[in-house]
C-alpha cells in the first residue's frame, strides 16, 4: 500500500484504483474504512482514484489523533497528499462526513482545488434551510426502515470498533431507499473506527466559513438522493448555491448511497463534470 508523510511526521496510507486523470476521493462515516466506497460504480475506469485512509482507520490506524484527527486539522493531510502526489491542484470527490473534509480543505486551500464534488452531504452546519428528512422518513412503510429507527435511536455501543459498528450496521436501512439483496450487502462492507469517528468531530471551523466557500472558484457539482432520510434533499441542495460554481443533480429512487442504489444514474452525473474538470 502506498504512503506520504503528513507534514506532522506521520506516515498515511492511501489506495490507488484504475487510470486516468487523478481524483483525490474522500470516505465518509465519519471514518469508515474506505473499502465500501468500491470501485464508485466503475469510476476507476476513467479515472484515477487516490483514496486516502484518513487519520485513525485501516492503514492510516497508528496516525496522531489527538492534535491532528479533527476534519480541520485533516485538511492539511490532503494537501499533502495533493503535493506527494505532484499536482498543483487537485479534483476532490468526497461522500457523505467525508465532504466535511472536503469542505474544510476547499476553506483552507481554495487555490490548491480544480473541482469538487460532494455526494450526499451533511449540510446543518453549513446552511440555514428547514430540513425535509423528517418527511421524507415519514414515506417509508418498509418493516427494515421502522426496525432500523428503533435501532438508530437506542444508545449507541461504545465500547470499540466491534461494538460501534455493529451499532451503526443495525440502523444501516435508514441510509437507502430501498432495503434489497444490493444494499444489504453493501451495508455488511461498512466498518467504523470509533477514536477516528470521534477526533474528526473535534474542533471548529473558522468562523468565516461561508465567506471562504463564496471565494471558492472552481466548480463544485452537490449530488443528492431525492430519498436521502439521513441529509434530507433541501439543505443538500441549498449547499451548492454556496458556491459561485455550484450545481447540483437530484438522484431519484436513492438514498445516501447514489453509486450503490442508482449507479447509471451516478455515472450520468458525476462523468461530465469530471471530464469538464478534467478538459
Amino acid at each position: 500500500m502506498p504512503t506520504f508523510p503528513a507534514r506532522d511526521g506521520a506516515v498515511l496510507s492511501y489506495d490507488v484504483l484504475g487510470d486516468g486523470p487523478p481524483v483525490l476521493v474522500l470516505a465518509g462515516g465519519a471514518a469508515a474504512h474506505p473499502s465500501y466506497l468500491g470501485d464508485l460504480a466503475g469510476l476507476s475506469d476513467r479515472h484515477r482514484l487516490v483514496v486516502p485512509h484518513l487519520r485513525g482507520v485501516g492503514g492510516s490506524a497508528g496516525a496522531d489523533l489527538t492534535r491532528a484527527g479533527s476534519r480541520w486539522a485533516q485538511a492539511d493531510d490532503v494537501d499533502r497528499l495533493r503535493e506527494h502526489l505532484g499536482l498543483a491542484r487537485c479534483t476532490v470527490l468526497a461522500h457523505s462526513a467525508g465532504t466535511r473534509l472536503a469542505v474544510a480543505h476547499a476553506a483552507a486551500h481554495p487555490e490548491r482545488l480544480a473541482g469538487l464534488v460532494l455526494v450526499t452531504p451533511p449540510a446543518e452546519y453549513l446552511v440555514d434551510v428547514p430540513s425535509d428528512a423528517p418527511a421524507i422518513a415519514a414515506a417509508r412503510h418498509d418493516a427494515a426502515f421502522a426496525e432500523a429507527t428503533a435501532a438508530a435511536a437506542g444508545p449507541p455501543d461504545l465500547s470499540g470498533d466491534e461494538g460501534f459498528t455493529a451499532w451503526r450496521q443495525a440502523s444501516a436501512a435508514l441510509g437507502y431507499a430501498r432495503w434489497d439483496a444490493t444494499t444489504r450487502a453493501h451495508a455488511r462492507t461498512l466498518r467504523y473506527s470509533l477514536a477516528a469517528a470521534r477526533a474528526f468531530m473535534t474542533g471548529d471551523g473558522p468562523p468565516d466559513l461561508t465567506d471562504r466557500l463564496r471565494a471558492v472558484q472552481a466548480p463544485v457539482l452537490v449530488v443528492a438522493g431525492a430519498q436521502d432520510a439521513g441529509t434530507g434533499l433541501a439543505p443538500v441542495l441549498a449547499v451548492a448555491e454556496l458556491f459561485p460554481h455550484g450545481r447540483s443533480v437530484v438522484v431519484e429512487d436513492c438514498g445516501h448511497f447514489p453509486w450503490v442504489e442508482q449507479p447509471d444514474a451516478f455515472r450520468a452525473a458525476v462523468d461530465p463534470f469530471l471530464a469538464g474538470v478534467a478538459g
